[in-house]
């Protein structure tokens, strides 16, 4: 194998993922995620499972997936063929979502030691990644530096007799399952089997993974999906960045909705594991919309439990999960693994929480093994939509008493200082100590990331949380207000606070 001694393997660590340069066609931008480096890292992956499971390498099952980018085909062939040589039976499902392949090592018939999916999200068409599952979870970050250190090590483990690879169509089981959630949670009085018969249901996959949906659950259970767009794989992503959170993906979906009368619309990410809806009238629900529709059934069927968000929600939206809905909202810090582990930590101390949710679409339930599962989390809204229309009420009469901010932003200041970390932990200490000494601004207590500033002047009347990015050089500032003109009278003040610091970029903070 050609030698790899010039790769930087810990680059390729980007939380508990990796993730890297696969394609040409960027500017600037160098390979780095070659075949070989895959080969590498899946028999690392291997070798890593023999660790932790005392198994032989022919005892292992490791599945094999990936989404619809441009070099997932044969990156996918190289991570099996690394596997295979150390004599492990191998599934390739192909094309797949990320919960598909951790369920793939808790279903029955299956029971993979562990799982790969290759993804690098709503990322450029030039990037690809690895996540790894085994059937306790997604690996975290130790995890992805010690499978790194073992695939930088170059030793390759190889057994006389390679493994089988075995194609599987997964997918199809893993949709079978969604089905039967649907069917059982509806419990329809006259149609059972067809509880979404008489529903407009529109999809939009992005060109990503998520096209299967349509096909293999909403068409089963009677829906019309006319007017769904953007179901088959594109690794161009030709049409609009596969992303929640884009403005123009969700502009997109909005106008699938209302253009064909649609009952309701969902928007996947390129792999799945998030989500956002649009409903009947074209209105997004998603950031603290989607959050609290999810809080609203979680807490009618596990009343006063705690749900975990990140740290940017909204103060409305703790008033709607603990006044309306009598739950707690536990807000922490930023990163799906983060919240997810929150969540677990508090249900292992004895505080029950069954869901773990970001802004950003990522949402896990202690039912569904606290898995980030875009689809089922489609699914359980669709299990409400149904049962609303039995009952002649909308879905969106769960979440009426939401209050909502007039205006909402957030600032994505640059820090243009190497030592980045310490400089933005040096701005958010001075913040707070500036915060302090002002009349009408008030710390909030229990933040666990950066540091959130409750104004309280009628022409400000909001929030704002200034914290450092998980991975780049970058202080994100999220502000919400009650009133018109009042994220500018906030930022306009930390504006002033700013210009002390010669290595923050304000250029995105300047209202006009």
């Amino acid at each position: 194998m050609k030698t790899l001694k010039n790769i930087d393997w810990q680059k390729l660590q980007n939380g508990s993922d990796i993730r890297g340069v696969a394609l040409e066609g960027v500017p600037g931008e160098e390979i780095n995620l070659t075949p070989n480096v895959v080969k590498t890292l899946g028999n690392a992956f291997v070798e890593w499972l023999t660790q932790q499971t005392n198994k032989s390498t022919t005892d292992l099952t490791i599945a094999i997936g990936r989404d619809s980018r441009l070099s997932g085909e044969t990156l996918s062939q190289s991570v099996m063929e690394g596997i295979a040589i150390a004599g492990c039976q191998v599934y390739n499902f192909d094309i797949a979502s990320t919960p598909a392949m951790f369920m793939s090592t808790v279903t029955d018939g299956y029971n993979c030691d562990g799982a790969i999916m290759l993804t690098a999200s709503h990322l450029p068409f030039n990037r690809n990644g690895l996540k790894f599952f085994t059937p306790q979870g997604g690996l975290g970050k130790s995890d992805i530096s010690q499978i790194l250190k073992l695939a930088e090590a170059e030793k390759l483990i190889t057994n006389t007799q390679q493994g089988k690879i075995i194609s599987n169509d997964f997918i199809s089981v893993y949709a079978a399952r969604l089905v039967a959630t649907i069917r059982q949670g509806v419990n329809h009085p006259d149609n059972f089997d067809q509880p979404l018969t008489g529903l407009k249901i529109i999809v939009d996959a992005g060109n990503g993974a998520g096209g299967f949906y349509v096909d293999k659950v909403l068409k089963p259970l009677g829906a019309d999906t006319t007017g769904s767009q953007f179901l088959e794989p594109d690794g161009m992503f030709p049409n609009h960045i596969p992303n929640p959170e884009n403005k123009e993906a969700m502009a997109a979906i909005c106008q699938a909705v209302i253009n064909n009368q649609g009952d309701f619309g969902i928007i996947f990410d390129t792999d799945v594991d998030r989500v956002a809806a649009v409903d009947h009238q074209g209105k997004e629900l998603n950031r603290n919309r989607m959050i609290a529709l999810i809080s609203a059934i979680v807490l009618q069927e596990h009343p006063g439990s705690t749900i975990v968000t990140d740290s940017i929600t909204s103060d409305g939206l703790t008033q709607f999960i603990e006044q309306t809905l009598g739950g707690k909202h536990h807000r922490f810090k930023r990163g799906y693994k983060n919240v997810i582990n929150e969540s677990i930590r508090l249900n292992n101390s004895g505080e029950a929480s069954w869901l773990a949710i970001e802004t950003s679409g990522h949402g896990a339930m202690q039912e569904n093994y606290f898995l980030d599962d875009g689809a089922y989390l489609a699914t359980k809204l669709l299990v409400e939509l149904a049962k609303a229309k039995l009952e002649a009420k909308l879905l969106g009469d769960l979440i009426a008493e939401l209050q909502e901010p007039v205006e909402s932003e957030e600032f994505r200041l640059k820090i243009k200082t190497d030592d980045f970390k310490a400089y933005g932990n040096n701005v958010i200490d001075k913040l707070q100590e500036f915060a302090s000494s002002q009349d009408d601004w008030e710390i909030v207590p229990r933040n666990y990331e950066g540091v959130r500033i409750s104004c309280t002047s009628a022409t400000e009347d909001g929030w704002f949380l200034l914290r450092l990015s998980l991975h780049d050089p970058v202080i994100p500032l999220n502000i919400e207000s009650n009133t018109s003109q009042g994220v500018k009278h906030i930022a306009t003040r930390l504006f002033k606070f700013f210009q002390d610091f010669e290595s923050l970029d304000l250029a995105s903070l300047m209202l006009s």
